[in-house]
């Protein structure tokens, strides 16, 4: 377990100074910590070395900085190539704050690295870009040993709003790619939406206001939830087979328009699959059921 801090008790490491971990360097100093900063490109640090921060000749010098250690990286792999030479020695009860993105998989196996070597990883998932660092209204998802969390929360509330989701390192993890499934579908539902509008002449921002309601599921989603978790898939609202008509026609627009139709096409085979599988009288819901089993 971490022990005493290196530095005050206001002073953080930030390795990754890509847009989201340059932000995050920022908040810190804005709240007056002491910060430490590593990126493989050097220059990335310069605003903020004008700022106050310390830039570390090299990660094992950022990490051996300061206790608490937060990582912002392209993945996991990047976190085993920047922190992999690190003698041990210097991980050891160091807590490093792992904001990267990956699988909950490779969180699981991040964090026994890091027990390994005498660390303790909290997993981290960012809700916001960073132009939502710093601001309360933001949210991050946490997960790794409570008492570690809650040691350091006011620092990471600097950050955003945080929503602890358990000890197991891979929970935050799973959260955030939950959110992500959402997200990068509804977000290429709408670059769909502008290629197919564009094709007759059509401007984004004609689409915008109509767009805005569009993927408002809000009560949908509510309407939705409780019956899932219930098991109940009835047709009274909806029906399947009505939806993969839809959805066609939707294929059938684009198609005919001339622009790229992978998306319209694999909506419809997925709702095809789930009429094929017996579910064309049920609710569009059924195709959770569909989608727990992997495509033939």
């Amino acid at each position: 377990m971490p022990g005493t801090t290196t530095g005050s008790t206001r002073s953080v490491t930030v390795i990754g100074l890509g847009p989201m971990g340059s932000a995050m360097a920022g908040a810190f100093l804005a709240q007056g910590y002491d910060v430490t900063l590593w990126n493989r490109t050097a220059s990335r640090a310069d605003a903020l070395v004008r700022r106050g921060a310390v830039l570390a000749a090299s990660p094992a010098e950022a990490v051996a900085a300061n206790e608490l250690v937060v990582l912002s990286l392209t993945d996991y792999e990047a976190l085993y190539a920047v922190l992999g030479g690190v003698d041990p020695a210097v991980l050891d009860g160091r807590v490093l704050v792992n904001l990267s993105s990956d699988t909950p998989r490779r969180a699981q196996e991040a964090a026994d690295w890091a027990r390994e070597r005498g660390a303790v990883q909290l997993t981290g998932g960012v809700l916001v870009p960073p132009s939502g660092i710093g601001s309360p209204g933001s949210s991050t998802f946490y997960s790794g040993p409570r008492e570690v969390f809650e040691a350091h929360r006011p620092t990471l509330e600097v950050l955003t709003g945080t929503d602890y989701r358990g000890e197991d390192p891979g929970l935050a993890a799973l959260f955030y790619q939950l959110n992500m499934v959402m997200f990068w579908t509804a977000l290429s539902s709408y670059w769909q939406a502008i290629a197919l509008a564009d094709a007759h002449g059509i401007k984004a921002a004609d689409l915008l206001p109509h767009a805005l309601g569009a993927l408002d599921l809000t009560r949908f989603l509510e309407f939705y939830a409780p019956r899932v978790d219930a098991g109940d898939h009835s047709g009274d609202v909806d029906r399947l087979a009505m939806g993969l008509a839809s959805a066609e026609h939707v294929l059938h627009t684009v198609l005919d328009a001339g622009v790229d139709a992978a998306l319209p096409a694999a909506v419809v085979d997925l709702f095809r699959r789930g009429v094929e599988a017996g579910h064309g009288g049920d609710s569009g819901s059924s195709l959770v059921e569909v989608l727990k089993r992997p495509a033939r």
